[in-house]
């Protein structure tokens, strides 16, 4: 990550592509609406805390820390949308 910009748009792409994709599972499958509206709910609650996490940060050391969760949480979230699909 270059600066906090491209941090927070990535993390606002990162929660565009899970509700995108929730939504087409939901579409296609019904049986998977309450799996797919919990992840919704997680996504929102991870945006809003790590977006206050971001505002706190004072240093590269803070950033750092935060870039690396974004990223273990990105990966955590392809597995949950591939055990859901």
């Amino acid at each position: 990550m270059a600066n906090v910009r491209d941090l927070k748009r990535n993390i606002n792409g990162m929660i565009y592509d899970v509700v995108d994709e929730c939504y087409s599972i939901q579409l296609y499958n019904t049986s998977k609406t309450e799996e797919t509206d919990a992840f919704i709910d997680d996504a929102a609650d991870f945006q809003e805390g790590i977006m206050s996490e971001i505002k706190k940060a004072k240093n590269k050391k803070d950033f750092k820390s935060i870039v690396e969760k974004v990223e273990k949480t990105q990966e955590e979230w392809v597995a949950r949308l591939n055990k859901l699909q």
